[in-house]
This record gives C-alpha cells, sequence and structure tokens, in this order.
C-alpha cells in the first residue's frame, strides 16, 4: 500500500510542475484511459452477434431499383456454366 501512496505522491508532484496547457494534456490523457477501460469492459459483457442482427435495423431503408436483385432472369440462367 506504501507503494501506492508514494506513485501517487510522485504523480501529484510531477502534475504541480507541469504547465496548464501539459496539465489538461494529462487530465484528457485520463480521461481517454478511463473511456478505453469502459470500452473495454462493453466488449467482455456483450456476447458475439452476426452481422445482419448488427445492421438490422438498416436493411431494406435503400428505395429504388428492383425488389429482386434476380430480374434478369434469362441471364441469370446463362450463367449457370460459368
Amino acid at each position: 500500500m506504501t507503494q501506492a501512496i508514494d506513485k501517487k505522491q510522485v504523480i501529484l508532484d510531477r502534475l504541480q510542475r507541469l504547465t496548464p496547457q501539459q496539465q489538461q494534456d494529462v487530465l484528457d490523457f485520463i480521461e481517454f484511459l478511463q473511456f478505453k477501460a469502459r470500452m473495454r469492459e462493453r466488449e467482455v459483457e456483450q456476447e458475439p452477434i452476426s452481422a445482419y442482427e448488427a445492421a438490422k435495423e438498416f436493411a431494406g431503408c435503400v428505395d429504388g431499383g428492383p425488389g429482386d436483385l434476380a430480374t434478369n432472369k434469362k441471364y441469370l440462367e446463362g450463367m449457370g456454366g460459368k
């Protein structure tokens, strides 16, 4: 426990010697580390899902074009041997 207190004091001492901009950079970095830790926690909590499941809200959202991609069935029949 003493080592943790020593590190904390060293960090505080060094932080006080920084310029205000450098102190802001340190604060930004700490917030980034906390954000990264939250993202890792969420990754562990979530079960893997399929690509469809991830994008299902967008399925069918594009208007226009043929409803059936196989509209030129004669062309598709000719592709069977290739």
